[in-house]
């Protein structure tokens, strides 16, 4: 299916939002006694630009499954972001996992395998799976940038001792610019007539249910 407005509305009003909460609670922090700890240097605020840039892609591919996939479908693929997120804590983090831990994940990626399985009994099947090979693609995809992103977040987050809430205000800004970059490059070319055009009043209620 299509959608009747641009989806790359969705993430620059979740980023918005989040942006939002995360400067309201840095400036509550900054009224405090004891200001946080604030790093400035642009050595260190470029780096939210990487995460920023894979969770922008990881926002539009969300939207793209769910032109080939349902949204049941869509919700059983998002538990593959357990597993790579798993796979890369171990591989880039060096985190240790235990034998139930593997155990489990091995059994998320088989039960989630096996709920595709299309049964067709003695009716001819086009395709073993109940889904578009395209979404199932598109889902893989968005589990391994989900997974990628929240990996590099967490490294980066705990590389320093800055305070949580101006870390989040770096990370939503690039977002914020990026999500901002893809909309007017939208807008610019439809001549600005489907960017937010055709969204109902549920669309302004879509990005606290984003992210």
């Amino acid at each position: 299916g299509k959608y009747k407005y641009d989806y790359a509305t969705i993430p620059f009003l979740a980023e918005f939002f989040k942006l939002s909460v995360s400067s309201f609670f840095l400036w509550k922090e900054c009224q405090s006694s004891s200001p946080p700890r604030m790093t400035k240097e642009w050595k260190s605020v470029r780096l939210y630009l990487v995460p920023s840039v894979i969770y922008l892609i990881h926002n539009n591919v969300q939207f793209a499954t769910l032109t080939y996939v349902d949204p049941s479908t869509y919700q059983i693929l998002g538990n593959l972001k357990i597993v790579t997120t798993g796979i890369l804590f171990r591989l880039v983090l060096k985190r240790k996992l235990s034998n139930l831990q593997w155990m489990a994940i091995i059994l998320l990626a088989v039960g989630t395998t096996t709920s595709q399985v299309k049964g067709c009994g003695d009716a001819p099947c086009d395709s073993v799976f109940s889904a578009p090979f395209q979404g199932y693609m598109l889902g893989i995809l968005s589990a391994c940038l989900s997974a990628l992103a929240g990996v590099y977040t967490e490294y980066l987050m705990k590389k320093n001792s800055d305070s949580l809430y101006w870390q989040n205000v770096q990370l939503y800004t690039c977002l914020e610019l990026s999500s901002t970059w893809v909309g007017l490059s939208m807008v610019t070319s439809r001549l600005g007539l489907r960017w937010v055009h055709g969204g109902s009043v549920f669309l302004m209620a879509i990005p606290s249910q984003h992210g």
